[in-house]
């Protein structure tokens, strides 16, 4: 994809080289914004093989709600550097896109939306669903276009708690759908973006969790917005990138799933096709 590389190039010519927590150095630059119309594919990058059933694993166990990943681990071990033995995360996307923990109550004067709150079945605890909040109002956006929601359809991996602990607190932390005419786009905000090896699989992951919210709700997919606030190349991926730069994108696959409610999506319910990628480029991760 020409919006990848072009970011890619960016950073390679303008990042500042910063050191950081991994103890790998890196070129950085401050808040890069790019968008990809999802009516011309599915933006699966062509420039190296991308490990796409990895990725598809990895949005069905976020969309589970699950808080560690004792299933996922089963069929991927992209997490297994963050948890531990027992499979525990300090922070699982997953749990706060569908159980984000909420007050018993507040001050005078605030809501807390009981509609979508309901007791967490392992902790006892008020949390809030946001992906079927989302889900829910933009059926009521299809019925009623005028709805108060409309811009409010917004969803939070970040819990400031929480963050302040985490040994890696959520990198692509919140992002927010909107509806223009009859579809449906998703802006992500990312506070740390990882060129290599994280904005391919973000990139994939949101464009697909797109697809399906409008798919489910009614609307075709629009566009994917993706905001990067901090993105980065690290230095001991920069021969790879610069590899990429040589490689002429290829055609863009298109995905097939059916139209099924959320709880029913399984993994082979979902299609890839066309997919013809140069090859893969190994690049180490920085934990």
């Amino acid at each position: 994809m020409k919006e990848y590389l072009d970011i890619v190039r960016y950073v390679l010519e303008n990042g500042q080289r910063k050191v950081n927590r991994t103890g790998v150095a890196a070129l950085s630059c401050f808040a890069y914004f790019y968008k990809v119309d999802l009516q011309k594919g599915y933006p699966l990058l062509t420039t190296k093989k991308m490990y796409f059933n990895s990725m598809l694993h990895e949005l069905l166990w976020y969309l589970k709600g699950e808080a560690d990943i004792k299933s996922l681990r089963k069929v991927t071990k992209i997490w297994d550097a963050w948890a531990d033995a027992e499979g525990r995360l300090e922070t699982a996307y997953g749990r706060f896109w569908r159980r984000y923990p909420c007050p018993e109550s507040g001050v005078d004067g605030e809501k807390w939306g009981s509609k979508w709150k309901t007791r967490d079945p392992e902790t006892g605890q008020l949390v809030f669903d946001q992906i079927k909040y989302v889900i829910d109002t933009l059926k009521e956006v299809k019925a009623n276009p005028e709805t108060r929601n409309l811009r409010r359809m917004v969803v939070v991996a970040w819990h400031p708690g929480n963050a302040a602990e985490s040994k890696l607190p959520p990198c692509h932390y919140t992002f927010c759908f909107n509806v223009i005419g009859n579809k449906l786009n998703c802006h992500l905000t990312q506070r740390s973006a990882d060129l290599a090896l994280g904005v391919p699989f973000n990139l994939a992951c949101y464009a697909l969790l797109t697809m399906i919210i409008a798919r489910i709700t009614g609307f075709e997919p629009g566009e994917f917005g993706h905001t990067l606030i901090d993105a980065h190349i690290y230095e001991n991926h920069i021969e790879g990138l610069k590899e990429q730069l040589l490689r002429q994108p290829r055609q863009l696959p298109t995905i097939r799933f059916p139209d099924k409610p959320l709880e029913e999506l399984r993994f082979e319910d979902f299609v890839l096709e066309g997919y013809d990628p140069h090859p893969s480029i190994k690049f180490d991760v920085a934990v």
